[in-house]
């Protein structure tokens, strides 16, 4: 999932079906300041039908929302009171009562945003530099309890399916040209099969924009079965926040892994340089582009 706190606890199977993120059952750091909506619309998907009623109106309707009580909000959802709290909750947030004053700080934000902010790419960038993401979410001590388990794993499987497929493949070289060896099966099946092998100690790594992908779900139960610890970014959201937190899961990896890591990019590079004299190029090591992704401006 995307796509992340970082909730690093074995799933329980039980309940992997109804909610793969670890933090939507247990309040988080609040979502930034300006960010409520992006955070209802980053879980939502993973709701069930009438918990995703009231996270929608939430999210299209936060002017009327603010002065609604749970019984309003309720039918205009077609639910009931129960729902729009567990509703609430799923957002990791204590009760409907704090998700509408999270809209009221937002929105009173907003009235007060200078008139001036940028817009277009630096508008965007900014507003990224600025982690008013679902990223502001992520739990560091969790992160950090996930980049300890994968470093240390005898084995790391990658699992991504369907539109996060991509993610989990691209991530899985990353992680193995950084000395981090790893499978990533492109198979849903093999995945399947290789996560029930996995062991004690072993990491399974979930990648999924949705949450809801039944064949990533159950390589999630059949890693938990054969006792791995089942990880998932923990927060959903988009492709972008996706890879970034990927990407910076890959790196603190790498920082654990120094000596392992320093020489896989070694060795990548001079794989790289037999490459190019294989074809007949007279490149120095020097001309040759740095085609390893520390992360970390080396």
């Amino acid at each position: 999932m995307v796509g992340v706190v970082v909730a690093l606890r074995p799933y329980d199977v039980r309940r992997t079906r109804k909610v793969i993120t670890g933090y939507m059952n247990s309040p988080l750091n609040e979502p930034p300041l300006g960010g409520t909506i992006d955070h209802i619309l980053s879980i939502l998907p993973s709701l069930v039908p009438s918990a995703q009623r009231v996270a929608r109106i939430c999210a299209e309707r936060p002017h009327d929302v603010v002065d609604m009580s749970g019984a309003d909000l309720a039918e205009a959802a077609n639910t009931s009171p129960a729902t729009v709290s567990r509703t609430a909750q799923a957002l990791g947030l204590r009760s409907f009562q704090h998700l509408r004053m999270l809209l009221v700080r937002d929105l009173a934000a907003d009235a007060t945003a200078a008139p001036d902010a940028p817009a277009g790419t630096e508008g965007f960038l900014r507003w990224l530099a600025e982690g008013r993401t679902a990223l502001a979410s992520i739990d560091p001590v969790a992160f950090d309890a996930a980049a300890d388990a994968i470093a240390r794993a005898p084995r790391l499987l990658i699992s991504g399916t369907g539109a996060s497929h991509a993610a989990a493949q691209a991530s899985a070289v990353a992680f193995a040209v950084n000395g981090r060896p790893c499978e990533a099966p492109a198979d849903g099946v093999v995945a399947h099969l290789t996560a029930r092998v996995l062991a004690p100690g072993d990491v399974c790594l979930i990648v999924s924009s949705s949450g809801a992908n039944s064949v990533t779900l159950a390589v999630a139960d059949a890693a938990v079965d054969a006792g791995a610890t089942a990880w998932d970014q923990g927060i959903l959201g988009s492709g972008l926040v996706q890879l970034l937190v990927l990407n910076a899961l890959q790196i603190a990896v790498a920082d654990r892994m120094s000596d392992a890591a320093d020489r896989a990019r070694l060795a990548v590079r001079e794989e790289v340089l037999d490459i190019v004299a294989d074809d007949g190029s007279d490149a120095e090591a020097s001309d040759v582009p740095d085609v390893i992704d520390h992360g970390d401006g080396r």
